[in-house]
C-alpha cells in the first residue's frame, strides 16, 4: 500500500486538461473524413468498391457520399483513391444528434443540436448512464470504460457509468444488438425512468458495423430505441466519446 501511494506521489497529476486544451492524439489516428468534390473524377468508383460495409456511395445528383454511421475508419477508401479526393483528418469531433447528420457530402456541420433546455437542466451537471454491450467485440466497451481512468476522469464532468438501469438517466449502447441481446436492450431501456436518453457508441450500435444486414443482428439500436446521440467510429477514440457527451449537454463552448 505504501509503495502504491509513493508511486502516485511520483506520478503527480495525471488528468488531461480537455476540453480546455486540445488532446494529443496518436500519429495513426483517423478522424473525420473530408471529401473534395473538385478532385473526385467520374466515372471512377475505386473507393466505393473497396469499402467493406457499403459506407461510400456515388451518384450523378449527389456526388460522393460517406455514411459515418457505417464507416469502420479502416482507411481502404483513402488508399484506393488515385487523386486524394477522400482523406481522413485528425478531427476527433464526430458525434451527431440525428442519424442523417452522419452522412457526409463535400461539407459537414457536425453536431448541430444540443438537448433541449429542460433536458439540459436535468442532466447537464449530473448524468448517470447504464452501459449495455449488445454483442460488441469489446473495443467500443474498452474505449468507453477507459474514460473512468485518471487521464480522462469522466466523473469530474458529473457523468458516471452505473451498474443498474434504475439508477440511470439513460443507456449507452455498444454493439450491433444481436438477436440474443435484443430483449435485454429493450428491458434495460424500460427499466430506466423517464425522461431518459439513448446514446449509440460505435459503428455497430449506429448501423450494424461489419455485421450490417446480418440476420442475427438488428443493425444497431437505431430501429429499436429513440437515439439522442450517435458517436461513430470503430471504435471511437475516448476523446470522441467524451466530446460527444459534453457537446450533448451543452458543456462545450464550440458545441
Amino acid at each position: 500500500m505504501i509503495q502504491a501511494l509513493l508511486e502516485r506521489w511520483r506520478q503527480g497529476h495525471r488528468t488531461g486538461a480537455f476540453p480546455a486544451v486540445e488532446p494529443a492524439l496518436p500519429d495513426r489516428f483517423r478522424g473525420r473524413p473530408e471529401l473534395d468534390a473538385t478532385l473526385c473524377c467520374a466515372p471512377c468508383t475505386d473507393c466505393v468498391e473497396v469499402c467493406p460495409v457499403g459506407a461510400l456511395g456515388r451518384s450523378v445528383e449527389q456526388g460522393l457520399r460517406l455514411d459515418l454511421g457505417r464507416c469502420l475508419f479502416c482507411g481502404a477508401c483513402e488508399r484506393a483513391c488515385p487523386v486524394g479526393a477522400l482523406r481522413f483528418t485528425r478531427d476527433y469531433r464526430l458525434a451527431a444528434r440525428r442519424r442523417d447528420e452522419l452522412v457526409l457530402g463535400s461539407a459537414w456541420a457536425g453536431q448541430r443540436q444540443l438537448l433541449d433546455e429542460r433536458y439540459r437542466r436535468l442532466f447537464g451537471r449530473s448524468l448517470k448512464l447504464r452501459q449495455v454491450s449488445a454483442g460488441g467485440c469489446n473495443a467500443c466497451e474498452a474505449d468507453t470504460n477507459v474514460l473512468n481512468t485518471p487521464l480522462f476522469d469522466l466523473s469530474r464532468f458529473g457523468i458516471q457509468l452505473v451498474a443498474a438501469p434504475r439508477h440511470a438517466d439513460g443507456l449507452l449502447v455498444t454493439g450491433p444488438v444481436t438477436q440474443n441481446m435484443r430483449a435485454a436492450v429493450l428491458k434495460t431501456y424500460a427499466a430506466v425512468a423517464e425522461p431518459k436518453l439513448v446514446i449509440a457508441v460505435g459503428a455497430c450500435a449506429s448501423a450494424g458495423g461489419p455485421y450490417i444486414d446480418h440476420p442475427e443482428t438488428a443493425n444497431g439500436v437505431t430501429d429499436l430505441l429513440p437515439v439522442d446521440l450517435f458517436i461513430p467510429g470503430c471504435p471511437p477514440h475516448p476523446y470522441t466519446i467524451l466530446h460527444g457527451l459534453l457537446g450533448l449537454l451543452g458543456r462545450l463552448e464550440n458545441a
